[in-house]
């Protein structure tokens, strides 16, 4: 089974654009392309992965699709389309001639709308996705899950993943209310949970792996080995750790699970999710 990093980015950097990498994170202020991550992920037994949006364009589409159709080992690419447009099936039959692009996501979490996702046009774009195969990551923060919910139930037979653990409130130790709302969205099986962007969320210099078990004890206990899959939310991740130490984080978690369950935390689900 191949192993697959199911989250990370490439970009090159634009003060402007990419102004939410700021000076806390200057050590991702810079470019970042396959050619930086193809090394980090043999060096580390990943075989392959799956680019997901920073930019909320079309032009980023084409940007990671061109690098996914120059790099073996890009097996996906999750994209961003104006869901709430008016012209969206026509966006969605355009995409769907590219046979890496898998999905989209939206920057939710960024809403002021912190509903923004059960707005009427909105779901008339999400209610698309199926009739051309895509999937949808579902990148919120904690207070936007009861809506997630509600946004899931709508739609039953579509693909949904829950980027970041939905970004708990890791380094304030805080469990309540997230925990819960992850044990409700979880009732939903077509919906799966990445194991990502942990550490951004622990204190950066001061994080130590027990930090993320009682977090990862959850999403395991309501997702199942069948529904979570790892992703190192690389270069993002470098603000608090390096790669080895993000995937050593869920590895040495799923270190008492068996051979089968493992191959699918760390590639089969991600193959399944996304038509791999």
């Amino acid at each position: 089974m191949l192993k697959i990093d199911s989250h990370q980015h490439f970009w090159k950097f634009d003060p402007v654009r990419d102004s939410w990498i700021d000076e806390s994170m200057s050590v991702i202020q810079k470019d970042f392309f396959p050619e930086d991550l193809e090394p980090v992920l043999k060096a580390n037994g990943i075989d392959g992965c799956v680019i997901v949006q920073s930019d909320q364009s079309e032009a980023e589409n084409h940007f990671q699709i061109a690098n996914a159709d120059k790099h073996e080992f890009i097996k996906g690419v999750v994209g961003w389309v104006n869901l709430s447009a008016s012209n969206i099936e026509e966006r969605l039959a355009y995409f769907s001639q590219f046979k890496k692009l898998k999905g989209f996501r939206h920057v939710l979490q960024g809403e002021p709308q912190r509903d923004f996702m059960l707005n009427p046009e909105f779901l008339n774009g999400i209610s698309l996705l199926n009739k051309y195969n895509f999937t949808y990551d579902i990148l919120v923060f904690p207070d936007q899950l009861k809506f997630a919910k509600q946004f899931a139930e709508k739609f039953p037979e579509h693909r949904f993943v829950i980027d970041h653990i939905a970004k708990p409130f890791i380094k304030d130790n805080i469990l309540e209310g997230w925990k819960e709302d992850m044990e409700a969205i979880a009732e939903h099986k077509n919906v799966y949970c990445k194991i990502s962007g942990m550490v951004t969320e622990a204190k950066w210099d001061s994080w130590k792996k027990n930090d993320f078990y009682p977090y990862m004890d959850v999403v395991a206990n309501a997702f199942g080995t069948d529904r979570v899959m790892f992703g190192s939310d690389w270069p993002v991740c470098l603000v608090a750790a390096q790669y080895g130490e993000v995937l050593d984080i869920v590895k040495d978690y799923f270190s008492g699970y068996s051979d089968a369950e493992k191959e699918k935390v760390f590639g089969g689900n991600a193959i399944e999710f996304y038509s791999l």
